[in-house]
């Protein structure tokens, strides 16, 4: 069975891959085309950097345990931002538009609000099972 700290490390490593990824990728689609860049391709790198690596990092750090419906509603909206990065950059570089590169931005959005409030309503609820219950619990 997994303890929290090895869902931290397990979380953590998955993000520096895609952070590793996303940065080999975007330097390669760069190369090859053919002197055009976007900002959006090169810095999707980022996304998981900051939003993944960093979090995780600080979890590992401080022992944080979180259940999983948070951490797979964040993972889900790193991907989507990530995914939305990926996907202008190349409408970018191609020199071209898309009527539903909007959709990426607002459902990363929503998925990172929804992980708010799931966490909100995750720390509301044990804090009233801590003051009903004592430190222990039920």
């Amino acid at each position: 069975m997994f303890t929290s700290r090895d869902t931290a490390k397990y979380h953590l490593i998955y993000s520096l891959a895609g952070t590793v990824f996303l940065a080999v990728f975007g330097a390669i689609y760069e190369y090859f085309s053919h002197g055009v860049y976007s900002y959006y391709m090169i810095y999707a790198f980022a996304i998981p950097l900051i939003m993944g690596v960093v979090p995780y990092s600080f979890m590992l750090i401080k022992n944080i345990q979180l259940p999983v419906l948070l951490i797979n509603l964040w993972n889900s909206s790193i991907l989507t931002y990530s995914v939305g990065s990926v996907f202008a950059g190349v409408l970018s570089i191609y020199g071209t538009t898309n009527a539903l590169i909007f959709v990426y931005p607002v459902a990363g959005t929503v998925l990172l609000i929804a992980t708010l409030i799931a966490a909100a309503v995750y720390y509301v609820k044990k804090s009233l099972l801590t003051g009903l219950f004592g430190k222990e619990g039920p």
